[in-house]
């Protein structure tokens, strides 16, 4: 009795020393979970409810295939409240969790505010194509940046021939880098017969633009570009509708969206031009086939939770499958600096956006070539591709 005694107690010691040599692992079926930050209240909410989504149902796609290396992935969501302030406060408390990404948030100001923390990482991409992270660093960019964005409209107004354009531009953060990339583009040679016939300014607090849009009408343009999304962008319609000015008119895909399109439809400009990325695109003689079949799994994914897919979704959507995608291939235990590098060295990577190439496009990997001019159909009640990517006129 006393041998057998001694056996368990010699069995339970070894065994414990086993445990103590070797670390306990992660269970193989523990969910990775991703932060992600977005504006689900607040004047940003219009954006990151359908991030949200976008997210939620990516997650369902990920995890159909495998998850990540057989760990399901979860996203964590967390409301900043389109608050910077809070924005901040939340970054902080999940770098506390020194954890290789996080996802978000919805504005550009909001990623702004937390992009200095990200120095020595986490991996940080924002949803808003707005921001131009350096090069090399921890943050990156979803969508085509406001600048190639702005490149494809003016120049399809070009070649369509309204020469004489008036611009407007709210005065916070987002209006101001719109209002720097859309002058530049038209300080380009290519569009040097352009002309800018007036610049009107507005806070985007302002109830009324009364005045700023008569001065407009009055510069008499052959085309006007408002650049702002939400609230604002309603404003203007609204006081373009009430002065008459009815000519062609262009502004961010931040405002893709079917909820502003069926809220703004009594006041809406007659032609409303928006750029946008290729995930718009339906005719698949536009697409590389890689992005065709990219494209077909997204809109499925939506249709079978009997959903519309807008711009909220596609920001969303493709920053995660870009995630899901490296962290697929450098397993759950990836680094931060290990995730930088694997995504900065990215090539040809097809998504519903286009073919992504991260050592030509830094912290973005799309340029102006996965652009094309949308015109919103009130009888479609859809948005309908009238170019070739980069903005060239369709046949």
């Amino acid at each position: 009795m006393r041998s057998i005694a001694f056996a368990r107690t010699a069995l339970a010691v070894a065994s414990g020393v086993a445990v103590a040599l070797f670390p306990v692992v992660a269970d193989a079926a523990d969910p990775y979970s991703i932060n992600s930050i977005l504006a689900l209240t607040g004047p940003g909410a219009f954006l990151g409810k359908g991030e949200q989504q976008a997210l939620q149902l990516a997650e369902k796609a990920v995890n159909a295939r495998g998850g990540i290396q057989g760990r399901p992935l979860r996203f964590i969501f967390r409301d900043d409240q389109t608050n910077p302030q809070v924005t901040v406060q939340l970054a902080g408390e999940i770098l506390a969790e020194k954890p290789a990404v996080l996802l978000g948030s919805t504005l550009v100001a909001t990623c702004r505010a937390i992009g200095p923390l990200m120095k020595d990482g986490p991996v940080e991409y924002c949803h808003s194509p707005g921001i131009h992270p350096e090069a090399g660093s921890y943050v990156f960019t979803a969508g085509v940046s406001t600048l190639d964005l702005a490149n494809a409209l003016v120049r399809y107004f070009r070649l369509k021939g309204w020469k004489r354009i008036a611009l407007m531009f709210s005065t916070d953060a987002s209006g101001q880098d719109a209002e720097n990339g859309l002058k530049s583009v038209l300080a380009l040679p290519e569009n040097n017969e352009m002309q800018i016939v007036e610049t009107a300014h507005f806070n985007i607090t302002d109830v009324s633009v009364a005045a700023q849009i008569e001065n407009v009408k009055a510069a008499n343009p052959q085309c006007f570009i408002a650049w702002s999304t939400g609230t604002p962008i309603g404003t203007i319609f609204r006081a373009m509708v009430q002065a008459g000015l009815d000519v062609p008119t262009g502004t961010t895909d931040g405002n893709m969206t079917y909820a502003q399109m069926t809220q703004y439809a009594n006041f809406l400009p007659k032609q409303l031009y928006i750029p946008a990325s290729q995930w718009v695109v339906r005719d698949a003689t536009l697409l590389a086939p890689a992005v065709v079949e990219k494209n077909k799994e997204f809109y499925k994914a939506f249709q079978e939770a009997g959903a519309q897919p807008d711009i909220a979704s596609e920001l969303a959507w493709e920053p995660a499958m870009i995630v899901a995608h490296a962290l697929r291939t450098l397993g759950p235990n990836t680094t931060a600096p290990q995730l930088r590098d694997f995504i900065a060295h990215l090539r040809d990577f097809a998504g519903v956006n286009g073919i992504y190439d991260f050592t030509k496009e830094p912290q973005r990997g799309l340029d102006v070539s996965a652009t094309v001019v949308t015109l919103w159909s009130p009888q479609a009640k859809t948005w309908q591709v009238v170019s070739k990517p980069t903005g060239v006129l369709l046949p």
